[in-house]
């Protein structure tokens, strides 16, 4: 199933199973499990991120190639950060350049989100996509000056600014993608692919980092896990290629869709 939250015509934040004809039916109750069809179709309002985190698990270095085009080491374990519920932001809204605590800097990453459907907690690696809801485009929006030159060497600050997790257009279920690891993932930036590859290029594969981040450590319904970007991110670039007000960036992944954010600057 393709989920999708939206808020409805009488103004309250609602949840629509979208088909491939694009009608959407109305599903009754919450996630993570509490979704029921109704069989009512209905005519979508605003689109909305398909769910509101709590907590966001973000995973760096997590794609072969990525890695060399940073001279980067491979990583021995995943290498964990994390976004708050701050960073959200809804298919078609901007991503904001900060200006506040400026950034000349920022940069896009397509990323596969997983999203966690039960509580767990030592989960092994065989069991793990069964703890799984669904997945999701991510774009881990991150100002480099402040990830690397002025956080001081943690990366926190330069990937928490507001909106800087865009997340959707949808939620598909693990039934329509029963291999995450198989799928491809690219980002348009201005219509122009400049990230355009794999999800099986992933040093640590989606089983690998549940069962990592489960470890000793509790996962709740609708922990979002977003695990890494392939090569081609704008810092790379020669000359580097930041994003800059009038851009538009699309995060485009195989089974599930495009998220699309304009880009602007922080208004203060």
């Amino acid at each position: 199933m393709k989920i999708i939250r939206f808020i409805h015509s009488d103004r309250t934040i609602r949840f629509g199973a979208l088909s491939d004809s694009g009608a959407v039916e109305l599903l009754s109750g919450g996630l993570p499990d509490g979704l029921v069809r109704t069989g009512q179709t209905v005519t979508p309002g605003k689109l909305l991120a398909p769910l509101a985190p709590a907590i966001i698990l973000g995973i760096g270095l997590n794609y072969r190639h990525h890695a060399a085009e940073t001279g980067a080491k491979i990583p021995e374990y995943p290498i964990l950060f994390i976004k708050g519920p701050n960073t959200l932001q809804n298919p078609g809204d901007p991503i904001y350049i900060p200006v506040a605590q400026a950034s000349d800097e920022v940069d896009y990453e397509c990323e596969l989100a997983v999203v966690i459907g039960r509580t767990c907690k030592n989960v092994k690696r065989a069991d793990a996509l069964g703890y799984v809801l669904g997945y999701t485009c991510a774009n881990d929006v991150s100002a480099r000056d402040w990830q690397i030159k002025r956080g001081g060497s943690q990366w926190t600050r330069g990937k928490n600014y507001d909106t800087f997790c865009p997340l959707g257009p949808c939620l598909v279920t693990t039934d329509e993608i029963p291999d995450p690891n198989a799928l491809r993932i690219r980002t348009l930036l201005n219509g122009e692919a400049v990230q355009d590859w794999n999800t099986g290029d992933m040093i640590f594969d989606v089983p690998a980092l549940i069962e990592f981040l489960s470890a000793s450590t509790t996962l709740h319904p609708g922990t979002v896990i977003i695990t890494g970007t392939p090569h081609g991110v704008g810092m790379a670039a020669k000359p580097p290629r930041w994003l800059r007000p009038g851009d538009v960036v699309t995060v485009d992944i195989e089974k599930i869709g495009q998220l699309t954010n304009p880009v602007a600057l922080e208004q203060l």
